[in-house]
C-alpha cells in the first residue's frame, strides 16, 4: 500500500466527506456541486469545500457541464464531479493479489483452459448460491458490484476483476458470467436470468428483475 493510498483512505474517515463519496460513487452521472450539498443537507460551499478535497485525494475527478441555456444570460459552465477511474487497494501487511491472478490468468490462456474455468466459476456461484444470507442483488452489492435496476434489468455498474478484466477480457467476462449464473442456480434461479451485456466503464454481466432476487 502507497503512501498516496493511506492519504486517500484518510480523506474518507470524515463522515460528511464518506457521504458525499458515496453520493458521487452511487451517481450514474457526474454530481454538481448544489445537488451534493441538499443530498447531504450541508452548505454549497462546504460541500464545493470537501468535493474538491477528494478531488486533490484522487477519489474523485472534476469536470465542466454546460448549462442548459445557451446564449447571453445563460451563467457559467457547472463543475460536477465523478468516481476516479484509479483503483486504490488497502492491505496490512501489503499484498500483491492482482499480481498472482495474473499469472494464473497467463496459465489459463496457454493451456487452453478457458472451459475448465468457466466450470469452477460456475460452481463457486452456485456454492455461494446455497449459502446465501438474503438476496442474490445483496451478496453482489456485498462483494462490490453495485447493483442498480434499469427497466427490466438489474445492472451492475461496477466490475470487481476491472483491472483483470482489461488484460485478459475474454477469459474474465466468461467467468464472471458463470460466476454470476452460478449465483442465480444456487439461490434456486434461472442461471439464465444472467447474460453478458457489455457497457462502457460498467460490469459485462446484467440480470433479469426479479422480485425474488
Amino acid at each position: 500500500m502507497s503512501g498516496d493510498d493511506l492519504e486517500a483512505l484518510s480523506e474518507l474517515q470524515d463522515p460528511v466527506r464518506r457521504s458525499l463519496y458515496d453520493l458521487v460513487a452511487r451517481s450514474r452521472r457526474a454530481v454538481g456541486r448544489a445537488e451534493a450539498a441538499e443530498a447531504a443537507g450541508i452548505s454549497r460551499t462546504l460541500a464545493a469545500f470537501h468535493l474538491d478535497k477528494l478531488v486533490d485525494a484522487g477519489l474523485l475527478e472534476s469536470g465542466f457541464r454546460a448549462p442548459a441555456k445557451k446564449g447571453p444570460g445563460s451563467g457559467r459552465p457547472a463543475k460536477v464531479y465523478s468516481r476516479a477511474r484509479v483503483e486504490r487497494s488497502f492491505s496490512l501487511p501489503p499484498r500483491d493479489y492482482p499480481a498472482m491472478a495474473t499469472l494464473l490468468a497467463d496459465v489459463v490462456d496457454l493451456l487452453g483452459g478457458d472451459e475448465q474455468a468457466e466450470k469452477a466459476a460456475r460452481k463457486a456461484g452456485e456454492r455461494l448460491g446455497r449459502e446465501l444470507n438474503g438476496t442474490v442483488v445483496q451478496e453482489l452489492a456485498a462483494r462490490g458490484y453495485e447493483p442498480y435496476e434499469e427497466g427490466d434489468r438489474i445492472r451492475l455498474r461496477n466490475c470487481p476483476f476491472h483491472a483483470l478484466a482489461e488484460r485478459h477480457p475474454l477469459l474474465v467476462c466468461s467467468m464472471n458470467l458463470a460466476l454470476c449464473q452460478g449465483l442465480l442456480e444456487g439461490a434456486g434461479h434461472d442461471p439464465a436470468e444472467a447474460e453478458l451485456d457489455p457497457r462502457p466503464d460498467e460490469c459485462c454481466v446484467t440480470l433479469s428483475k426479479n422480485n425474488d432476487h
